[in-house]
C-alpha cells in the first residue's frame, strides 16, 4: 500500500515492512532539514489535553515549512453546540491537508478519517490506541539497543487503560522479542489483546512482581496510573500507588537496562532516575520530532 493520503488510526494497520520504513525515514530526518511541506497546512484538533504530542506535531510541521490551525479543547470547537465530530471533521477537512486528531472516545479517529477525504491521523482514541507514539517507542528502542528482535521488554503499571502500551505490544507482535506484562490484576493487559498475542505466537508473562522479572529486562516501559480513564474515584484510589521506579530498581537491573516514559510522570517514575543512564524518557519525546516529521512527510506525498 502506498503512503500518499494513507490514514495513520491504528497500528495493526501497518506491516513489519512499514513499521521499518517509518523507522528509517524518521533517520534521515535527524540530519535532514528540508522544508518538504511548503503550502501544506495541519490541522491540530485536540479534543483532549496533550503537551508532546501536540506540539511535537506542530513543531515537526513547522520545521518542515508546513503551517498549522487548530485547537486544543473542545470547549473552543462547535461540538460545544452540539455538532457531531463527523460534521466538524467535514468542515476541517476543507481547511487542511493533514488533520492531526486526539479525542478521548476510543473509534473517534476512525470516525474522523471516515468523514474526511485527507490524511487522518490518529494522535490518541481514549483507552484505544496511540499509533505514532508507537512509531516513536519502536525509533527509540531501535536506536538506544541497536535492534529490536532479541530483546525483553517489561510494561509495568496501567496495561488496561494504557493506549501507548496497547500498540506497542501489537507493533512488537511483529519482531522476535519477549514482553512480561506487570501490574496489578486489576489493571491487567486486556485479554483480547493477550488473544491477539497469542495468535502471533508471542512470548509473553503476567506478574505483579516487578523485582521478580527486573533482571531478565532490557527495556522496561512505564506507564502512569491514568486517573481520568478510571470509571470511579474510588477504583482509581485502590490502584494509584501500585508501584513506584526508584533507584533501587537499578542495583537488580542490567547495567544497560533503558527505561521508557511515553510522560506525563506522576509519582511512578521517580525523578532521582534522571541523572541515570538507564533514563531514556526525555530522549523519548524528543524523538517526536523526526517520527512525526517521517510520518507526515509520508502521508502527504512528499517522499
Amino acid at each position: 500500500m502506498g503512503w500518499k493520503g494513507r490514514d495513520v488510526i491504528a497500528i495493526r494497520d501497518f506491516s513489519k515492512s512499514d513499521l521499518l520504513h517509518v523507522l528509517d525515514v524518521a533517520k534521515q530526518f535527524e540530519q535532514k532539514k528540508e522544508q518538504l511541506l511548503q503550502g501544506k497546512v495541519l490541522a491540530s484538533c485536540f479534543f483532549e489535553p496533550s503537551t508532546r504530542t501536540r506540539l511535537s506535531f506542530e513543531s515537526a510541521m513547522h520545521r518542515l515549512g508546513g503551517r498549522v490551525i487548530g485547537f486544543s479543547e473542545a470547549a473552543s470547537t462547535s461540538q460545544a453546540k452540539g455538532e457531531t465530530l463527523h460534521d466538524t471533521i467535514r468542515v476541517i477537512n476543507s481547511y487542511a491537508d493533514v488533520i492531526v486528531i486526539r479525542h478521548p472516545q476510543a473509534g473517534a479517529a476512525k470516525v474522523a478519517a471516515d468523514a474526511a477525504s485527507v490524511p487522518v491521523i490518529n494522535a490518541g482514541d481514549g483507552p484505544n490506541e496511540h499509533p505514532t507514539q508507537t512509531f516513536i517507542d519502536l525509533y527509540t528502542i531501535q536506536k538506544l539497543k541497536g535492534r529490536i528482535d532479541g530483546l525483553n521488554i517489561g510494561f509495568i503499571g496501567d496495561l488496561k487503560y494504557g493506549r501507548t502500551v496497547h500498540s506497542l505490544a501489537r507493533a512488537l507482535a511483529h519482531f522476535k522479542v519477549r514482553l512480561f506484562f506487570i501490574s496489578p490484576q486489576s489493571l491487567a493487559m486486556p485479554e483480547e489483546l493477550l488473544h491477539e498475542l497469542d495468535r502471533a505466537q508471542v512470548s509473553y508473562a503476567q506478574t505483579d512482581n516487578l523485582n521478580k522479572i527486573i533482571p531478565e529486562l532490557d527495556v522496561l516501559y512505564a506507564t502512569r496510573i491514568q486517573k481520568e480513564r478510571f470509571p470511579t474515584l474510588h477504583d482509581y484510589d485502590q490502584v494509584q500507588h501500585s508501584y513506584c521506579l526508584d533507584r533501587s530498581i537499578l542495583s537488580k537491573a542490567k547495567a544497560d537496562l533503558k527505561i521508557m516514559h511515553p510522560l506525563p510522570r506522576v509519582d511512578e517514575l521517580h525523578p532521582e532516575l534522571d541523572k541515570y543512564p538507564h533514563a531514556a524518557y526525555f530522549e523519548q519525546a524528543a524523538n517526536g520530532i523526526p517520527v512525526r516529521q517521517a510520518l507526515l512527510s509520508l502521508v502527504l506525498g512528499a517522499l
